[in-house]
């Protein structure tokens, strides 16, 4: 199991464990972070931004220029900012600390 620490947008930390394997989207998605995901990581909108913490943000495989694109049309991006959809928890990402926007809406009312 791979240990993701969401921090929400009032600072709660909600600890998770996903399968080395699966999406950190669909991660954050079971256990309610609003991440609506609508173009189901296709790449085709920005409503999974997620911004991961300094300290980890270099262990990752680097954006492509589509996410590169998406990222753009986020609100509130920052250096660190990346699309849940197009990170792999791997065993190496365990503990991976990422924070949810303060601009985030999940219409899809999770």
């Amino acid at each position: 199991m791979v240990k993701v620490c969401f921090v929400t947008t009032d600072g709660r930390r909600v600890d998770a464990q996903g399968t080395p394997g699966d999406s950190l989207l669909a991660l954050g998605q079971a256990i309610g972070m609003p991440l609506e995901g609508t173009c189901e990581g296709q790449m085709a909108c920005s409503t999974c931004h997620v911004i991961i913490a300094p300290e980890w943000f270099d262990r990752l495989p680097g954006a492509v220029e589509d996410e590169e694109d998406m990222l753009d049309l986020a609100a509130g991006v920052t250096r660190t900012s990346r699309l849940a959809c197009q990170i792999v928890l791997q065993d190496d990402l365990d503990g991976l600390e990422v924070r949810i926007p303060d601009e985030a809406r999940d219409m899809q009312g999770r």
